[in-house]
């Protein structure tokens, strides 16, 4: 009796933790599905730009971490440094309906009947422009671009506020900017100071 009682007490642990462990293995395919699909807009968004700068007078920093007033640390996608401005870009690379307020917290985004929030990404983005307007404090803060570029094949439902564009939108957007803004020798003092900063 007593040695049922452990083969039964054997299966129940070998059991719980086979479904522990495909619990654990099915969210973190899960992360890694979400950090690869970003990684995807990224990619595609820095190749867009590096393209943009190679017969311009222009650098893109990709992947900064700057830090904060408070001490803690934030994560910018891309930078970029031109003589119009500096371009401080939040990529989000979404697939599905999109319906955006430039004043709400937060966003939705439906795909396949399935409704999902995200952080308003001009908030977010808002962050990392106040680390680059605190490293380059020299630079007169209208010259410092929040900017949102979506890749995938989003489609807003709602009208896209006037500084969140689809990536093929991105470089007329940025053409629109006027030239001159920034001397050449300011643009590579930027460089250097967020190369020097960043962590």
């Amino acid at each position: 009796m007593l040695e049922v009682l452990s083969m039964v007490h054997l299966q129940i642990v070998s059991f719980i933790l086979l479904v522990s462990l495909s619990i654990a293995l099915g969210y973190l395919a899960g992360k890694h599905r979400k950090r690869a699909s970003e990684n995807c807009g990224e990619a595609l968004v820095r190749r867009f730009l590096a393209a943009y700068c190679q017969d311009r007078e222009a650098h893109l920093l990709n992947n900064i971490t700057l830090r904060l007033h408070d001490g803690s640390t934030t994560q910018i996608d891309h930078i970029l440094i031109t003589t119009k401005g500096i371009f401080v870009i939040e990529t989000k690379h979404y697939k599905g309906w999109i319906f955006s307020n430039e004043n709400s917290k937060s966003w939705s985004r439906i795909l396949y009947y399935n409704k999902f929030r995200f952080q308003n990404p001009i908030h977010q983005n808002y962050k990392h422009v106040k680390a680059v307007q605190m490293t380059l404090d020299f630079i007169d803060p209208r010259y410092i671009h929040n900017i949102v570029v979506f890749s995938g094949s989003p489609v807003f439902k709602t009208s896209k506020p006037h500084n969140v564009f689809y990536l093929g939108e991105l470089i007329p957007a940025i053409e629109q900017y006027s030239e001159g803004i920034l001397t050449l020798n300011r643009v590579q003092f930027c460089i250097g100071r967020l190369e020097y900063i960043r962590m």
